[in-house]
């Protein structure tokens, strides 16, 4: 086993992600910068070509920022995630977007003003749409939707389109807080009656101020390119992985697909649906993983459960051959630098951070350090249920590990 350090530095006890940059946008299970700043400063990183092969919302882009990272790369397959990234990481004019913002507020409210205007706009038909909005709503988002598609820069339109995201999110029957989609009930849906345009130019105004004041002031030279899609191997090619992947596999942890699904539909992402099965560990394995020290775990699990054993392989087959790809990417003497949740299924702690270090040094790699913090800042259930019985309670995970590798040899 490797070691593992208790380091209480790296707690942050009551921080959030907003305690280092207000985030333009709200996503699931997002890695704190704080982590990623303070580690790059103990082990004097301030330079070098930067990965991040399941970006998310970019917080490894601006622990990069922080210490002078010139050159960074993410990959992330949901794109959601990317337009937030984009949205972030993009130097736009200013000027000119705070001039389309007032065009745009002129332009939405005065079509709005005809009931003939918003008859003519063709609604987005998604499955089921009707069971989560009403047609009030859905006619006051395609308007919205509509003269955003009219802005001929792209990353403005981006940057209009992430507060548009959560408009959506805000005005459809689903319940506040949660990431997974649940309706209102009944009895909420007949008093609920959100104001669509007032809700969308407010979260733009303040989209745009957080972005003039946090994000645009770093964007100075730095190369920062983030893609939709898989993580493209790379030989040799960066000096840096930061990343925090999956805990597991999306259905059952954290369901980023789910969350994004209505954004990701109205932007036109034909596979919106599909997004959490093309995950790590999305789709079932046909086999046992059983090799490693991760084996003896993956046989207590299927003594309790053969479809849970088969569901937990499939999440570490797909996470060791990323391991792999990203290792063949990283340079002699490259740093590698996860951060992960050991998360807990019937009853049984995975060490999903052994395995990382295990995973590294079996591709070229030797383990530095691991680190245990304490977890008090990611939005994610204290409790669930193992045996899936009412009232049958246990706690989830409570740390995350951060696993710092070394790249000692070519490949």
């Amino acid at each position: 086993m490797y070691q593992v350090i208790k380091n209480p530095k790296y707690d942050f006890i009551g921080q959030s992600y907003a305690n280092s940059c207000p985030n333009l946008h709200k996503y699931p299970a997002t890695m704190i910068p704080q982590i990623g700043i303070e580690l790059f400063a103990e082990l004097g990183i301030n330079k070098g070509k930067l990965l991040d092969p399941y970006c998310g919302s970019g917080s490894s882009f601006m622990v990069g920022l922080e210490h002078g990272i010139e050159e960074m790369y993410g990959f992330d397959i949901n794109p959601l995630a990317v337009l937030i990234s984009k949205a972030k990481f993009t130097k736009i004019d200013l000027n000119k977007a705070k001039e389309l913002y007032q065009q745009l507020r002129d332009d939405v409210y005065e079509f709005a003003k005809k009931e003939d205007n918003l008859n003519s706009l063709e609604l987005p038909d998604f499955f089921n749409i009707s069971f989560w909005f009403s047609k009030q709503v859905l006619q006051n988002l395609a308007v919205i939707k509509h003269f955003i598609d009219k802005i001929n820069s792209e990353d403005i339109k981006r940057l209009f389109f992430v507060p548009f995201s959560e408009t959506i999110r805000e005005c459809s029957w689903t319940r506040n807080g949660e990431f997974k989609l649940y309706k209102m009930k009944p009895e909420d849906i007949l008093n609920f009656n959100p104001d669509v345009f007032g809700i969308y130019f407010d979260k733009l105004k303040k989209t745009i101020g957080i972005y003039e004041q946090y994000y645009y002031p770093k964007l100075k030279d730095a190369k920062i390119d983030i893609d939709y899609c898989n993580f493209q191997k790379r030989e040799d090619y960066y000096d840096i992985v930061l990343t925090s992947p999956p805990y597991g596999d999306s259905k059952t942890t954290v369901a980023y697909g789910q969350f994004s699904l209505f954004p990701n539909e109205w932007l036109g992402i034909k596979y919106a649906r599909r997004i959490d099965s093309m995950l790590m560990g999305g789709k079932s394995s046909k086999a046992m993983y059983q090799r490693g020290l991760i084996k003896e775990y993956i046989n207590k699990i299927y003594e309790i459960s053969t479809k849970r054993a088969f569901e937990i392989s499939s999440y570490y087959f797909d996470l060791e051959k990323s391991i792999k790809e990203v290792a063949s990417s990283v340079g002699k003497n490259g740093i590698s630098i996860y951060v992960v949740g050991n998360r807990i299924v019937k009853d049984v702690q995975l060490p999903t951070d052994q395995f990382i270090a295990e995973k590294f040094e079996e591709n070229g790699f030797t383990h530095l350090f691991t680190y245990e913090r304490q977890l008090g800042n990611k939005v994610m259930p204290l409790l669930n249920s193992p045996s899936n019985k009412v009232g049958d309670k246990r706690s989830t995970m409570t740390k995350e590990y951060i696993i710092v590798c070394k790249k000692y040899k070519d490949n």
